[in-house]
């Protein structure tokens, strides 16, 4: 996903706003062990419309390619989006740059497959995800879109944890993996 950008210089909030009424949205990129960071802007209907384009609750794996003036790429993932309290405007933006051979923490998100066929939830159950998104750290090359955990076979009063997640030896997860993450409750 490529997303142009323009260098900006950090100013006051009227700058800021100069740019919003511009169709541009303020943005930084961090780079990790970097101490300084790269004020950027970019067209707001472009990252909209980017936005658009990503499947629900995926959007902190995905991978944005920063295209700048001179034509130089960097490859980031977005971090923050801060909005407008009442209106929902995107006020600003915080990228991380990824580095080959530096690693990242990502939220990643827990699907679950065999929702229809589950036989707990035909019995009258309930799905209940308890833990939405796994942290991890890992290299970029390594980031997964999603975990996937299969429910089909659960019955009333049954869960799944965090270990039964099929999770890849190069990916280390930040949380204990013996906690809940699905379960199949009563109604």
């Amino acid at each position: 996903m490529k997303l142009n950008v323009t260098k900006r210089t950090a100013g006051k909030k009227s700058s800021s706003k100069q740019l919003r009424r511009a169709g541009q949205v303020p943005a930084i990129i961090y780079k990790r062990g970097n101490e300084q960071a790269d004020n950027i802007a970019l067209n707001i209907s472009e990252f909209n419309a980017l936005g658009r384009q990503v499947q629900p609750g995926r959007l902190s794996t995905n991978v944005f390619t920063l295209v700048d003036e001179n034509g130089q790429e960097r490859r980031a993932l977005l971090k923050e989006i801060q909005y407008h309290v009442t209106r929902y405007d995107v006020l600003h933006l915080d990228f991380e740059e990824l580095v080959d051979d530096v690693q990242v923490n990502v939220k990643v998100p827990i699907e679950c497959t065999g929702v229809v066929d589950c036989v707990g939830i035909k019995l009258g159950g309930v799905l209940r995800q308890v833990i939405r998104y796994l942290k991890v750290r890992c290299l970029p090359k390594d980031i997964p879109s999603a975990f996937v955990l299969d429910i089909k076979n659960m019955n009333q009063r049954e869960t799944r944890r965090l270990v039964d997640l099929n999770i890849p030896e190069s990916i280390r997860p930040l949380a204990d993996l013996n906690e809940v993450a699905v379960a199949i409750v009563k109604r």
